[in-house]
């Protein structure tokens, strides 16, 4: 018996394909698939949850100093005439920063190793590079998803089932977090 199901693609394709939908549905809450699909895709989001979970407060707050451009009222940086060459002026400001331990790091990187990186694109620049943001997917399971289930022990999501497909018949469900 096999231990793991593979939809009828190669071993490339079916990690790119589980990978982009265990990506979405992390991202968004829930997808649209097949119940094979899904089952698989239980399995790897709900790892990565539990991943989530027993991290979450693994971290140290460090106090860092860092050098920041000053910027005039409309946002440019202010710069000043030494020795006949323009340098811009810059404050130090204190900063907390979040800093992993070995065991949070090592948890971010199994993530990473599944989940696709994700840019936001807003509706109005479609096609556009300008106004798109990378979504930290990271740290929503760490922050969001981490502190949300973090009463559970597993079960963290549900395969509600919609019917039939129409050209080949397979069972579509609706794959969501709980």
């Amino acid at each position: 018996m096999a231990m793991y199901r593979k939809l009828g693609k190669k071993s490339d394709q079916r990690m790119a394909l589980l990978r982009n939908q265990v990506t979405q549905l992390l991202y968004h809450g829930k997808i649209e698939t097949t119940e094979a699909r899904a089952k698989e895709v239980r399995k790897i989001a709900e790892h990565l949850i539990t991943l989530a979970v027993k991290e979450k407060d693994n971290f140290d707050e460090v106090t860092v100093s860092a050098k920041v451009a000053k910027k005039d009222k409309d946002g440019k940086r202010i710069k000043e005439v030494v020795d006949g060459k323009k340098v811009t002026q810059y404050d130090t400001v204190e900063k907390k920063v979040k800093k992993d331990q070995p065991s949070r790091l090592h948890a971010r990187r199994q993530m990473l190793k599944v989940l696709y990186p994700v840019v936001e694109v807003p509706a109005d620049a479609a096609g556009k590079k300008a106004g798109t943001k990378k979504i930290d997917l990271t740290a929503k399971l760490f922050e969001e998803y981490g502190t949300k289930y973090a009463g559970r022990n597993g079960g963290y999501t549900r395969i509600i089932k919609i019917g039939e497909r129409r050209g080949d018949g397979a069972m579509k469900v609706i794959l969501e977090l709980v």
